[in-house]
């Protein structure tokens, strides 16, 4: 019975938001990690699965003393796994509803035309394909060389260059040892979906960063110019760090925070194979910064991407939920409108971009909606990327000034990404960059996605 007392604490944790599976696992006490840490990731890949079996059976209408995350993991055991490894009070509960519990699955393979238990989990499946359609995105390192150089590299290898890309199409159709410049962010290339560049010298010397195409779009959004001060709110494993670092050039001041210390011990390790400087490190909770402490005055940036359901991750490992559970979506979005909330607190802010890797309303425009609504007309929604296909879902005004990124339409992730604003006195929200701010930006201002792109100067020294 300790398994099953376990795993139902661990999805009380993880419905709570309290950390991640991992790290919930391993600080369970739980002498039995790997055999945890089995039961409770297969519990969540089932656990829409399991949630529509439960319903449809009524169990917890009839046991109302059993809490629905020790259901969850009972009855999953019961029908998908190795059968219950428990006696007493739990396993007569099982046999008094097995034949209900079957009869509810049998009905529902049914419904789905499906003979397979497997096969109820076509969601995964769909997921699974759209990982293999994903292209492998590269993004150069400009702290390090520059993309010519890295184009050099990669054609000196054997690559062939076929130049810009003018379509996703064009991103879609690369195979073999063939790769493109991305048709969106200037400093990112694409291959292949197979190809694996973990060994390639660039890697592991931090000339190139292996980061999908919709990550990099947050901190390319949020543009700080050189010297500016910028917080990184949520910061492990660091990727997004560094690519701040590169676009301030090293110049100017990023404070970057994650609250578990193996997290930021490995973006330190990542940060360094980068080459980044000035960037402090801090093993705290967000939440728990003053912004009011003198050293953050001077904060006009904050890259906000905070924990979130991981939906619309296509290589999500195991455990990691297609479906969560409304409790789970209910507690995620909590937290994320009290980050939201807490870094707009901050006294100089004057740019932030909210993302997430979340399919889910939720967690997305409803968060955006709610805690715009409580700051007023203080911070205003910029409509950036205006060609981007994918835009925000929901009724509220500021929706279409949002971002989404999808495995179908745009070859990425899925992601959603907001940016934010102080207004000025009198200003209107949501908002759209004039033309001429996209062109000629201000100090604070960075970089616009419309702007004509500017000419690659090649560093002195080339990669050898």
């Amino acid at each position: 019975m300790a398994l099953y007392s376990a795993a139902a604490a661990v999805l009380a944790g993880l419905e709570r938001g309290e950390g991640g599976l991992k790290s919930l696992v391993y600080n369970s006490g739980f002498p039995h990690v790997r055999q945890l840490y089995a039961l409770v990731s297969e519990t969540l890949r089932y656990a829409s699965v399991l949630e529509k079996l439960l319903d449809g059976a009524a169990l917890l209408q009839a046991e109302k003393k059993l809490a629905p995350q020790l259901a969850k993991v009972l009855v999953y055991d019961l029908l998908f796994g190795k059968g219950l490894k428990c006696g007493g009070q739990w396993k007569a509960l099982a046999r008094r509803h097995r034949a209900r519990l079957e009869a509810e699955l049998a009905r529902m393979k049914v419904r789905h035309k499906v003979s397979r238990n497997e096969d109820l989990l076509a969601p995964e499946k769909a997921l699974s394909a759209a990982a293999s359609q994903v292209p492998r995105y590269v993004r150069v390192n400009t702290l390090k060389t520059c993309v010519d150089d890295v184009i050099d590299f990669f054609k000196r290898q054997g690559y062939a260059y076929l130049g810009k890309a003018a379509s996703v199409e064009e991103l879609k159709a690369l195979s073999g040892k063939k790769f493109l410049l991305d048709l969106h962010l200037p400093e990112l290339l694409v291959f292949p979906s197979q190809t694996d560049l973990h060994d390639n010298l660039l890697y592991t010397s931090g000339h190139i960063i292996l980061q999908d195409k919709a990550s990099c779009i947050p901190a390319f959004l949020l543009g700080p110019v050189a010297g500016s001060h910028v917080i990184d709110a949520c910061a492990a494993p660091g990727n997004k760090t560094s690519q701040l670092a590169a676009i301030l050039k090293n110049k100017g001041q990023i404070f970057a925070f994650d609250v578990d210390p193996k997290r930021v011990a490995t973006m330190n390790m990542l940060l360094t194979r980068a080459g980044v400087t000035g960037c402090q490190l801090a093993q705290q909770d967000f939440l728990t910064v003053d912004p009011r402490d003198p050293k953050y005055s001077r904060v006009t940036h904050i890259l906000l991407d905070p924990s979130c359901s991981g939906s619309g991750m296509v290589t999500r490992g195991p455990g990691e939920e297609a479906a969560p559970s409304a409790e789970r979506l209910q507690a995620l979005a909590g937290f994320q409108r009290r980050a939201l909330n807490h870094a707009l607190s901050f006294p100089a802010l004057w740019r932030l971009v909210y993302s997430t890797c979340s399919l889910h309303q939720e967690e997305n425009e409803d968060v955006v909606q709610a805690v715009l609504q409580e700051w007023g007309s203080t911070f205003r929604l910029v409509t950036a990327f205006p060609s981007w296909p994918c835009r925000g879902l929901g009724a509220f005004s500021g929706a279409e000034s949002c971002l989404r990124a999808s495995p179908a339409e745009t070859l990425t992730h899925g992601f959603f990404v907001a940016v934010l604003e102080r207004c000025k006195e009198g200003a209107a929200a949501p908002s759209s960059l004039p033309a001429a701010a996209k062109e000629n930006p201000q100090p604070g201002q960075g970089i616009e996605t419309e702007a004509a792109p500017k000419k690659r100067k090649k560093k002195k020294q080339r990669m050898k």
